[in-house]
């Protein structure tokens, strides 16, 4: 049996239509600030803070399942947040992501 207290509580954060495709939304969850990419046909929820320059990834490069950040280009994998080349050596957050009904749900 599975314990209630380890379900994700999800916070719907965006309307599925409202990301397109090659895209990213950022929302705030709990306090914290959320990037929703929708790349590759997937969608990825992010912490929207590089780990190395501290600075938002709203305006980073999406390619190959992976975005970079826009001040030194510190790539982090989508799906991991693995830090994928320098600068940055730690990894970003991420969060688990649902659709229901067609609203994007996050869980912090």
């Amino acid at each position: 049996m599975t314990d209630p207290a380890d379900t994700p509580a999800y916070t719907a954060v965006a309307l599925e239509a409202h990301v397109a495709p090659d895209t990213v939304k950022a929302v705030e969850v709990a306090g914290r600030s959320i990037l929703i990419v929708h790349h590759g046909g997937r969608l990825f929820a992010v912490a929207n803070q590089c780990s190395h320059a501290e600075q938002a990834l709203t305006c980073g490069r999406v390619r190959w399942g992976w975005i970079a950040c826009p001040a030194h280009g510190a790539k982090f994998d989508l799906e991991t947040g693995e830090a994928l080349s320098l600068p940055a050596t730690d990894p970003i957050a991420t969060f688990p992501l649902r659709v229901i009904e067609g609203r994007i749900e996050v869980a912090v």
